[in-house]
């Protein structure tokens, strides 16, 4: 059938994070951190694990050997590396005796297509590039159960010589590699570009193909799924599209595509549900911060702010949702902005158990406050904890869980090749009592926390699960300079939950209290939800 597949035929997927992931810009996983994603990865359903290169460094190797002491489900973990040197043979290249040391089921080697890179980068004749090839995937035939060759920069080859480009695949047809994937590493492919090559491709290759794709245009994820369509079986890819330069193809994005618009055999509906659960689980261990506005599993993915939009969901979905964000493991979301409606209003009393409706003179009130508060700076897509607090308070059902005295907030630069200190006096009232406390921090608002905090563990020692997860601040109006206006956002989390709170104000300390209030207070209201 030379190489096509029929588009109902299941889709293997093959996953690289672990390996050209980290190949991004500040992303590096400790051996532990990629341990948990393999994990994760094995119960997401993805069939080819890509552990690393273990011929690199001692980390590379020191996975391979700890990942043997676990039993994965579906995944099989596979050992990445190159050809074998030029002018070594393979049994004394010390990649290739890496690449057998791992121990896993499948391998993969990657060798040049292009020629630019044979004369550039290896400095050899064309000639002695596909007998590298050729003997490197036959050695490790003879050793490894599954062997895949990744065509480097195939594409731009093609494009420079193809002739040449599809010498190098029929290279390693000859030498019976299970796969051949072609690989866009450049990622300046346009699809109809790659449609057009891997149609050639598969006019004179008849082993099984895969595509791994760059995202340098912005193209990965249309790359992949254009091979698909054209009956590439083996699809490459990282979640959240992290790698080198501009990522890899999103898996987050392409396993969606293939099972919600395609219809196509690549991972359960079960499955598919875990799916924005592992975009963040394997962002938290990079240390980065989900992109709020990624497809399908982004928190914006199914968010809605105008009031017109949100009207509309109430009654079909599908009228601003492509796919139920369930599908996925997502959810809806109803913003809370100067475009809200009464259908915003609504929708975020519900989510907060208030018994509102679109008659209540309560409605029209908190809808008239929310753009009040607006106009004045105030922010609440990043901060619905403060609004349902402002809800609360429209209501007269919020509670007043302590009552600020007073607090002053001391900074002294007392030498020059010295740090600043900063310190914070608090008194505060909580029933009948009085509690009059200090606390330094790094910084102004840092010590104002601490001594608020330190204040009220008294009464409710449940706040010391509390940290401050992410503090911004927005100047409102630069004209002004340092007199302007600015707004706090401050992001705070405890075990269970994350929450968004907000403060205006000339004063930035004033504004961070607003805001490190609403915080405290939402975390004690939170609490007692879970407690009645």
């Amino acid at each position: 059938m030379n190489g096509r597949k029929k588009l109902e035929e299941k889709i293997k997927i093959y996953d690289t994070t672990l390996r050209d992931g980290t190949q991004a810009e500040d992303i590096s996983f400790f051996v532990e951190d990629k341990m948990r994603i393999a994990m994760r990865l094995d119960e997401l359903g993805i069939d080819y694990i890509e552990g690393g290169w273990p011929g690199s460094n001692p980390k590379g190797m020191a996975f391979f050997r700890e990942i043997r002491n676990y039993s994965l489900k579906r995944a099989t973990v596979t050992a990445f590396g190159s050809t074998t040197r030029a002018n070594i043979a393979p049994k004394n290249d010390a990649n290739m005796k890496a690449l057998l040391g791992a121990k896993t089921r499948a391998v993969t080697i990657f060798g040049k297509s292009w020629e630019v890179h044979v004369r550039d980068a290896l400095r050899i004749p064309l000639e002695q590039n596909l007998a590298m090839i050729r003997d490197s995937l036959k050695f490790l035939k003879a050793a490894v159960p599954e062997v895949h060759y990744d065509a480097e920069h195939f594409f731009d080859g093609f494009k420079g010589n193809p002739d040449y480009a599809l010498a190098t695949l029929k290279a390693a047809q000859e030498a019976k590699a299970d796969i051949i994937v072609l690989c866009d590493t450049n990622g300046g492919t346009m699809p109809s570009e790659l449609a057009e090559i891997i149609r050639t491709v598969q006019g004179q290759i008849s082993l099984p193909l895969g595509i791994h794709a760059h995202n340098d245009t912005e193209m990965a994820v249309a790359n992949t799924i254009t091979a698909v369509q054209l009956g590439v079986g083996d699809v490459q890819g990282t979640i959240n599209g992290y790698g080198e330069r501009c990522g890899n193809g999103n898996l987050c994005s392409i396993l969606p595509n293939l099972k919600f618009k395609l219809k196509l055999d690549c991972l359960s509906k079960a499955q598919m549900a875990k799916l924005r659960e592992v975009s963040n689980f394997v962002a938290e261990l990079a240390n980065l911060q989900p992109n709020k506005h990624q497809p399908y599993v982004g928190a914006n993915a199914f968010a809605h702010k105008g009031g017109v939009h949100v009207s509309a969901i109430e009654k079909n979905p599908q009228t601003y949702e492509h796919i139920f964000p369930e599908w996925v493991g997502n959810h809806r979301r109803v913003l809370i902005s100067d475009l809200a409606g009464k259908s915003n209003i609504l929708q975020k009393a519900a989510e907060y158990n208030i018994d509102l409706n679109r008659k209540d003179p309560l409605t029209h009130e908190i809808l008239s406050n929310l753009k009040e508060m607006e106009s004045q700076g105030y922010q609440y897509e990043g901060a619905e904890a403060s609004f349902e607090l402002l809800m609360k308070k429209a209501l007269g059902t919020q509670k007043k869980y302590f009552e600020l005295i007073g607090f002053r907030v001391l900074w002294a630069k007392l030498r020059e090749d010295r740090a600043p200190v900063s310190e914070a006096t608090i008194m505060v009232r909580v029933g009948g009592q009085v509690e009059h406390t200090a606390a330094t921090g790094n910084g102004p608002v840092n010590a104002l926390d601490n001594a608020i905090r330190k204040a009220l563990e008294k009464f409710y020692p449940q706040l010391s699960e509390m940290e401050l997860v992410d503090y911004k601040v927005r100047v409102l109006s630069p004209g002004k300079g340092t007199g302007a206006k600015v707004r706090v956002l401050i992001e705070s989390g405890d075990d269970r939950d994350k929450w968004g709170t907000v403060g205006v104000s000339e004063n930035i300390i004033e504004a961070s209290w607003q805001a490190l209030v609403d915080s405290i207070n939402y975390k004690l209201l939170k609490d007692e939800k879970i407690g009645s």
